[in-house]
């Protein structure tokens, strides 16, 4: 029977919701593995809208998080309260602001955030059934909270940024520098990261790193 690997998407587009093409390489690495994806979503108003064209924020708009994830998983896409740990062999958390701004309050409040009720309980619920988790470019940053919240000791990279490894560590995490192409493994916890847009240029370089965690994922599932 196929893996089943829950991803969890934030949003359509890297301002304000999920990062596009990071969604899409892992739902295609994990397709090509012969693995099957459970996308989801949590069922919630976007932080704000922002205009991808020019970058500001789009007055007086709103957009709901699992309604905008859907763009992306093609409609076939499930409330993340309605799914548990029980449903899934592994969970990864593409990156995009969303992960920062929807999934938790990371872009606004720094070391000092909330990560969303249902999110929270779904990666805690996965790394005490000690199932594979694997975060993309800024998503370790919500996983870094909710592990550090639980004195869980434990290892992540968002790349090579100072004022964010030093945020992670502020929230309990031990920050490893990694390269784009590269991924981190905490192999205690079955935690995966990798920086992706926390440092490519281009869409070969983030595809790159994606592809190793989704193996190192697998094989650990």
């Amino acid at each position: 029977m196929a893996k089943k690997i829950g991803v969890v998407l934030s949003g359509c587009g890297v301002y304000d919701g999920s990062e596009i093409h990071e969604a899409v390489i892992t739902l295609l690495a994990i397709d090509r593995a012969g693995a099957e994806a459970v996308c989801m979503a949590p069922d919630t108003e976007q932080m704000h809208v922002v205009n991808h064209l020019t970058g500001e924020p789009a007055s007086g708009e709103s957009r709901n998080v699992l309604v905008e994830s859907a763009r992306i998983a093609r409609g076939k896409i499930r409330n993340i309260s309605e799914v548990k740990a029980a449903d899934i062999d592994a969970l990864i958390f593409p990156g995009g602001f969303g992960a920062a701004k929807n999934l938790c309050d990371f872009a606004v409040k720094g070391a000092g955030c909330d990560i969303h009720p249902e999110v929270a309980r779904l990666v805690r619920e996965v790394v005490k059934a000690k199932k594979p988790l694997a975060a993309i470019c800024i998503a370790p940053a919500l996983v870094s909270k909710v592990l550090g919240d639980d004195k869980l000791a434990h290892k992540l990279t968002i790349g090579s940024d100072v004022d964010t490894a030093k945020a992670l560590e502020a929230m309990g995490s031990t920050h490893e520098a990694c390269p784009v192409s590269e991924f981190i493994v905490d192999r205690q916890n079955k935690l995966v990261s990798t920086p992706a847009y926390m440092l490519a240029g281009r869409i070969s370089e983030a595809a790159e790193g994606i592809e190793k965690t989704v193996k190192a994922v697998l094989e650990m599932a």
